[in-house]
């Protein structure tokens, strides 16, 4: 778990410090300070088992998996990217890792999670274990329309899916005591006949124990779970946003409850030597330098595979 959280935070600074210098084109939302989000719910998901994700989605990639060689191409814009360069940000899929695709429509993961419980319920075969679908989305999602219609089909066919919410306080510029009347979100859950729990989303371990009662549940068929953990995004909405919705001193107060820090505690309280903590992240370290040679080397997307992979083909070959 620390070394996922280490290799998100490590990532993330980097790309910050590529876009800058120009490998990266577009837009980063930046998921520095959510670390103990995506680790503790992924490290409660089995390999089969699938996640959606959304803008703020490069921690959710690596939690369940992703190899950061080709997320940094991709957001690279290069061909060796998981969307061959024409995603970026906004859309790395991995199928083969139950990755179902970030996205870039508040609270557009949340339904597709829903599908696939629905497949996952239907294809059972016998007492075979269940597969669960987890979607990620953020507090401001909670408003819209699509987070409303997927809980209700959920809670109704008692589909074998998680719903996670990140709430970091804010949606986009907007802070969450001025998006909605109530300030546990998890509350919502009860309008959909499906258990609510409010976890510290600092607290990796909290988080990996509230979502494997989800699962679990999700398994033995007793339907859908809402798990809100409660963290804080250190950065802006996006890279470049002025922040001018929040305070310095705001900032600091949360980054002194640092999930990457309170869990290098926890691993010195339970034995785990300083050398081995600096060697497990020099190693990361290692990792993402050859992410981003692996990336300024790779063939920039071309513009003949534009459109390569927009449309499907038909039996007949027609296109559609």
């Amino acid at each position: 778990m620390y070394r996922q959280m280490v290799l998100i935070r490590q990532f993330e600074l980097r790309a910050i410090e590529e876009r800058q210098q120009g490998l990266i084109p577009g837009f980063i939302h930046p998921y520095v300070g959510q670390e103990a989000c995506a680790v503790g719910a992924c490290a409660a998901l089995n390999p089969d088992d699938v996640i959606t994700s959304t803008h703020r989605g490069h921690g959710h990639l690596i939690a369940k998996g992703g190899d950061v060689r080709y997320m940094m191409a991709e957001l690279a814009a290069r061909e060796a990217g998981y969307c061959r360069g024409k995603g970026g940000s906004l859309h790395m899929t991995d199928f083969d890792l139950g990755i179902l695709g970030a996205n870039g429509i508040v609270a557009g993961g949340i339904p597709i999670a829903v599908g696939a419980a629905l497949a996952f319920k239907m294809q059972r075969a016998g007492d075979a274990p269940m597969r669960v679908a987890l979607a990620f989305f953020g507090d401001g999602a909670t408003n819209e329309g699509a987070f409303h219609e997927a809980l209700n089909l959920a809670g109704l066919w008692r589909l074998p899916v998680i719903f996670f919410c990140e709430n970091n306080q804010y949606g986009e510029g907007t802070p969450q005591h001025k998006q909605a009347p109530i300030t546990q979100l998890s509350k919502r859950a009860e309008g959909y006949a499906m258990p609510g729990s409010t976890v510290d989303g600092n607290d990796v371990l909290a988080v990996y124990d509230a979502v494997r009662q989800a699962v679990d549940r999700a398994r033995r068929g007793d339907g859908p779970s809402f798990v809100e953990g409660v963290t804080y995004r250190y950065r802006g909405h996006y890279e470049g946003d002025p922040q001018v919705y929040r305070t310095r001193e705001e900032v600091a107060q949360w980054e002194a409850r640092d999930p990457i820090h309170r869990m290098q505690n926890i691993l010195r309280a339970r034995g785990i030597s300083e050398h081995a903590i600096t060697a497990l992240e020099r190693e990361v370290s290692a990792q993402i330098e050859e992410a981003v040679h692996f990336a300024r080397n790779a063939p920039p997307a071309r513009d003949e595979d534009a459109l390569t992979g927009v449309y499907g083909d038909t039996h007949d070959g027609a296109v559609f």
